[in-house]
């Protein structure tokens, strides 16, 4: 009887799957035979001929699922944010102060860059900083007249 319920579960734990056709499997094939960079291309190439994007799909939640997840989120504690960015809101009315102080944190940028950078504002000024540093960064664009979120 054990040897009848073991044959039972097998087909049902693993489904055949369906042979493919005869131009699928030459594809296969041909896809199979890809260097890893020429693969990348063809990703490249499916993503700009029919608009769609190789990057995953987050699957979302049934009601079940939004329910348990409520349900365990005031069990477990939020973890600590770690990372932080600083957003200039506003230059204020010391602009050139502001674009010398946004040029100091972020030395990438040319005066050009800095001054058009604090005209467009709210930007961020500089992103995934510890809070000691984001607090620094704040203070310092605050003393040069800008208004300034972390």
């Amino acid at each position: 009887m054990a040897d009848e319920a073991k044959k039972e579960a097998a087909p049902a734990a693993a489904p055949q799957a369906a042979q493919p056709s005869a131009k699928v499997a030459q594809i296969l094939d041909l896809v199979g035979s890809l260097t890893m960079l020429e693969a990348a291309e063809l990703v490249k190439a499916f993503e700009a001929k029919f608009g769609v994007s190789a990057a995953p799909i987050a699957v979302a939640a049934g009601p079940a699922g939004a329910a348990a997840g409520a349900a365990a989120a005031p069990a477990e504690a939020e973890p600590a944010k770690t990372s932080f960015d600083v957003i200039l809101t506003e230059a204020g009315a010391n602009k050139i102060q502001v674009i010398k102080a946004v040029r100091v944190y972020n030395n990438t940028l040319g005066l050009k860059e800095a001054k058009d950078l604090v005209d467009s504002a709210p930007k961020p000024i500089k992103q995934g900083v510890p809070k000691e540093e984001a607090e620094k960064i704040k203070k310092e664009l605050e003393a040069a007249g800008a208004k300034v979120e972390i």
